[in-house]
């Protein structure tokens, strides 16, 4: 009996994998094996970033929280005892937006809390 292939579904996955690898530089975008790895590594970092990305926004609310709480005389730890202690429930990233682009509702916020 001959041995029988699913080229279709071969060419299918092929397909797929390299229209992922559409845009890459060289042999990464048409070569098989080479954009295999590519997509793959790709893929990788794109699931790890995912993760890191919430981790990068969260550290620059805090920045810039603290720089807008610095203006006003106390550190970042400070104010967000005052916040929680007062019940205001406004998260960081508000918080952060707050004190970037409305510098008077975050000096508000800090004669409510002091």
């Amino acid at each position: 009996m001959p041995k029988a292939n699913n080229a279709v579904a071969s060419r299918a996955r092929r397909k797929r994998i390299l229209k992922q690898a559409k845009g890459f530089f060289g042999r990464r975008k048409n070569v098989w094996t080479v954009a295999k790895n590519a997509v793959e590594k790709a893929m990788t970092y794109a699931y790890r970033d995912r993760k890191q990305k919430k981790r990068n926004f969260r550290s620059l609310w805090i920045m810039r929280i603290n720089a807008g709480a610095r203006q006003h005389g106390m550190s970042y730890s400070q104010f967000m005892g005052k916040i929680k202690a007062n019940n205001i429930e406004l998260n960081r990233k508000v918080l952060a937006d707050l004190a970037m682009n409305h510098p008077e509702a975050f000096t508000a916020i800090v004669n409510k809390i002091k």
